[in-house]
């Protein structure tokens, strides 16, 4: 009985934790639907940034999302940064990546993505004979369509579509070819010359009513025209080229001025150094001349001075050198007998 009252008051305990945490949790609007072990909602992170430590003991902690690296779409308490997208081999990018939107790959240009082989692959190329319905774009693939109805298409294509025939004006032309899905109906009109168009009718179709100043009918300047009869066409005014002789005679003048003026100065300037480089050189000779007989004295003296000394210690190693009188003193040896009387004969000792 002691032991089981214990245990009731600890379930009875945990019991209430829990339904407070329950009716909390009830009573509070959680988005993400997951709670801290306080009992707080967790939050979300916001598009943009991504989640670094997920709630738990402690609330979600975010960070940013690096620009054009990484990127965070949706709002969540659990989705981290994710890398970018990254468009290679036929694709392209059509939208660059951000911190909050992911990159966006397309195909690239004459390029579509079939969705069955869940590649890129070159646009369809319409035929002779059929035009463009639709064009190709990155995610469909050209269509094409057979050209009828008084229409053709002459040249493959993936962009022009079916051009309408060529209707020859009845009682002035004539039909000479009729229009098919691949060739265009050609007329013939037999009234008008067969000749080609000289230099003055190519001008006058070109501007046929523009007022030209001077009153002239030409284009050309100075009322210029051109010869058509034979041979290239020519112009058969010069008073343009003869204003323009004297303007570049100008030119070349000063430019030939120019270049004499810029080589006498190239060469006053020269000289000019070459003469202070002259007048350095002298003046550093002059400075060594007087350095080295400054050096020579001083070691002339050195030498004298050096000899004189020897020449004393020589005087004085001969005086050391000589003996000195000495005065010995010879010594008498006598001989004395043994009956007292000096020996006559014995001559004195040697020294």
């Amino acid at each position: 009985m002691t032991t089981t009252l214990p245990l009731v008051i600890l379930c009875a305990l945990a019991t209430s934790v829990l339904a407070s945490k329950t009716e909390r949790a009830l009573n509070v609007d959680c988005d993400s639907g997951k709670f801290t072990d306080s009992g707080e909602c967790c939050i979300e992170c916001p598009p943009g940034e991504g989640v670094v430590k997920e709630c738990g003991a402690t609330q979600t902690l975010c960070g940013q999302c690096l620009d054009s690296e990484t990127y965070s779409e949706n709002y969540s308490h659990t989705e981290r940064c994710k890398p970018c997208t990254q468009c290679t081999g036929l694709m392209r990018m059509n939208t660059p990546c951000t911190d909050s939107n992911d990159a966006k790959c397309v195909c690239n240009y004459n390029f579509y993505f079939n969705s069955v082989t869940v590649q890129c692959e070159p646009c369809t190329v319409c035929p002779l004979g059929q035009g463009v319905y639709s064009h190709c774009d990155p995610y469909h693939d050209t269509v094409c369509e057979e050209c009828v109805d008084e229409t053709f298409s002459d040249r493959e294509s993936y962009l022009e579509p079916c051009l309408p025939c060529t209707i020859c004006e009845e009682d002035i032309e004539i039909q000479l070819a009729e229009c098919t899905p691949t060739s265009d109906s050609i007329c013939h009109n037999p009234n008008l010359p067969s000749y080609l168009p000289t230099t003055n009718d190519l001008l006058t179709s070109s501007f046929p009513d523009y007022p030209f100043p001077g009153g002239s009918n030409s284009p050309l300047p100075s009322g210029e025209t051109t010869n058509s009869s034979g041979g290239a066409p020519h112009f058969l005014g010069r008073g343009l080229n003869e204003k323009l002789i004297p303007i570049y005679c100008s030119i070349l003048a000063a430019m030939l001025v120019g270049l004499v003026a810029f080589i006498v100065f190239k060469s006053w300037n020269s000289c000019k150094q070459n003469k202070q480089a002259a007048n350095n050189r002298a003046a550093t000779n002059n400075q060594m001349v007087t350095s080295e007989g400054e050096k020579l004295h001083s070691d002339s003296g050195i030498s004298v001075d050096t000899q004189s000394l020897q020449e004393q210690q020589q005087q004085q190693a001969q005086a050391e050198a000589q003996p000195l009188p000495s005065h010995s003193h010879t010594q008498e040896q006598i001989v004395v007998r043994v009956d007292g009387s000096p020996k006559p004969d014995s001559p004195p000792p040697k020294v």
